[in-house]
């Protein structure tokens, strides 16, 4: 059985432990329907299909600032054995974007079932370990202290047409901008994608600390036309 490996990034900087727990399905874009997917329940199975999982690199502003903490994030492998989506569920942003950036890395067996090879939904958590300590910064304080000096992300946005439906989402950005992940309660599917695509006319500027960009998670209330959930629901080859 192949067991999930350690990547230190080097001898003093910090341990990443990489575990597998039970599956979740989670509706995100552009990940395939749930029933088209077997969900893998138990963490030994993603071992014996597990190929090559490097591991991310310790971002230096986390460093600097002694983040730590656990990455949860829920991935979708597809029938060739690749990443095909990556959905963080939990976890500090800074430490999320490069754990998805890891994530997308790595490579599976493809599930052997009656009706051919397919692809899986599966749990993995990330966790980020510093070896340098400091008896009075636990890393809640030290994430809190960092909090405090970083300078929220902007966003610019069109004006609102009409009347529309608002549906509230976590945006993860990342340091360049790009929205990198996204997270809303359950939605209709028409809805979340109509919701997606007023997404893409909206520009964002990071977050900041001092004069560096970081990742950061922003909530925000996307307007959504009756007219734009119509359009996508009419039209499911879009999605």
């Amino acid at each position: 059985m192949n067991r999930l490996r350690h990547y230190p990034c080097t001898l003093w900087l910090p341990a990443l432990a990489i575990v597998c727990s039970v599956a979740g399905v989670c509706a995100q874009e552009p990940a395939p329907a749930p029933e088209t997917l077997p969900v893998i329940l138990d963490s030994k199975q993603i071992a014996k299909l597990t190929m090559a999982q490097p591991g991310p690199e310790y971002p230096p502003v986390a460093k600097i600032n002694y983040l730590q903490g656990i990455v949860q994030m829920e991935i979708t492998v597809n029938s060739e054995g690749n990443v095909a989506h990556v959905h963080v569920v939990d976890g500090n942003p800074i430490l999320a974007v490069e754990a998805m950036k890891a994530a997308r890395q790595w490579i599976y067996r493809p599930l052997a079932t009656a009706s051919g090879s397919s692809g899986f939904i599966t749990m993995v958590r990330l966790k980020f370990v510093l070896n340098r300590r400091t008896k009075d910064l636990t890393p809640q304080q030290a994430e809190r202290d960092f909090e405090r000096q970083v300078k929220p992300p902007e966003m610019n946005r069109p004006p609102e047409d009409g009347h529309p439906e608002i549906v509230r989402m976590r945006l993860l950005v990342n340091d360049q901008g790009q929205v990198v992940d996204r997270e809303v309660s359950p939605l209709s599917s028409a809805l979340f994608e109509a919701a997606c695509e007023t997404l893409r006319g909206w520009t964002f500027r990071p977050a900041h600390w001092g004069s560096l960009p970081v990742a950061s998670y922003l909530v925000v209330d996307v307007p959504v036309n009756a007219s734009s959930v119509s359009r996508v629901a009419a039209n499911p080859a879009s999605r």
